[in-house]
């Protein structure tokens, strides 16, 4: 995966840093039988907030979002998980896959509270409004665009997405995994997708990060989360947060259905509050807070990156969610997808 690949130098950079950039090696919060389980993917949940779940909890993690949702709905015939967690985390998408009565509430009313409007949909899993409320949306980033030694384009930042059109650089593109967020990115424009596509050497975003370091890749699409660490490790490396708008990803914890305990609500709350809140935003994962408490906890950050992590109210406007789509709505997008193939060879 991403991080195995990442230079162990800059491994070392990371922990040094900030201490939340990195994914805990061991689980955490006791290893022994009992207790409650939180399954996480691996390095989407900060190691500094993993350290303080509280006893019994214990973390595990898993290589692939889609092994932990097996953990809660596994494929017919396979094995059944040893344990069943009592916490999951997962993004939006996937967890937007899950069947609903396979959740139950989170049971945080006094926290969800705390977070700003825009959240709401996130933790209904899109269902409508009065719908109950299953999801802690911990964190949540923009899909941003990473430009490595190519001051050139980053000095056109203005033009936002379609800086990925450039023909300088064609077959150095890094895509989202995800066709959906690619098509999102172009507005649903075939044109542009298809000029997209044919520049891109990779569709796979947890790996991203990696090409773009070591690779052939000069930019990337990545969740903003996953760059902002290195951003003052690596000069090679600029960020354009496109004044467009574009896709979001939500990080977000989830309650298993069943007799298990309740979530840790004060460990839940850590991450909304210094002295937990400053080092969360140094490494990049923001929670969903009102803009006012979050200008707040940013001011000492160095100009650019705040308004990375809290850019201007227009900006955060334009930020659309991707909720899931009716079978026809998705017929259309592999269509659209499909079209927009390059040609072979």
């Amino acid at each position: 995966m991403a991080e195995r690949l990442l230079p162990r130098r800059t491994l070392l950079r990371l922990a040094a840093s900030n201490g939340l950039g990195l994914p805990a090696l061991t689980l955490l919060g006791g290893c022994g039988a009992g207790g409650a389980e939180l399954l996480a993917v691996r390095g989407e949940l900060p190691s500094g907030w993993a350290r303080r779940l509280p006893r019994p909890w214990r973390l595990r993690q898993l290589d692939d979002p889609a092994a932990v949702r097996a953990a809660l709905q596994p494929a017919a015939g396979s094995a059944p998980a040893p344990s069943r967690p009592a916490l999951l985390q997962l993004g939006d998408g996937w967890a937007s896959t899950l069947p609903r009565p396979s959740l139950q509430p989170i049971g945080t009313p006094a926290l969800l509270a705390r977070l700003a409007p825009f959240s709401a949909p996130v933790q209904r899993l899109f269902a409508p409004e009065g719908s109950p409320v299953l999801a802690w949306p911990w964190s949540v980033s923009p899909w941003v665009l990473v430009l490595k030694d190519r001051p050139d384009l980053a000095a056109r930042a203005a033009d936002g997405w379609d800086l990925l059109l450039d023909p300088s650089l064609a077959g150095k593109v890094v895509l989202p995994s995800s066709p959906r967020v690619t098509i999102a990115l172009m507005e649903r424009d075939p044109e542009r997708l298809r000029r997209l596509r044919a520049q891109a050497t990779a569709s796979d975003d947890r790996d991203g990060l990696s090409l773009l370091l070591s690779g052939p890749a000069e930019a990337a699409v990545l969740p903003r989360h996953r760059v902002v660490p290195l951003l003052r490790s690596d000069p090679r490396l600029q960020v354009v947060l496109p004044a467009e708008g574009g896709p979001l990803a939500w990080n977000l914890l989830l309650r298993p259905a069943g007799d298990g305990p309740v979530p840790p609500i004060d460990w839940l709350a850590e991450i909304l509050e210094p002295p937990l809140l400053p080092r969360l935003l140094a490494a990049g994962w923001v929670p969903p807070l009102p803009r006012p408490l979050l200008q707040q906890a940013l001011q000492g950050f160095p100009a650019a990156v705040a308004e990375l992590l809290l850019p201007p109210a227009a900006v955060q406007e334009r930020w659309r969610d991707l909720p899931p789509l009716p079978p026809q709505e998705r017929q259309a997008l592999q269509q659209l997808w499909d079209a927009a193939a390059p040609p072979p060879g």
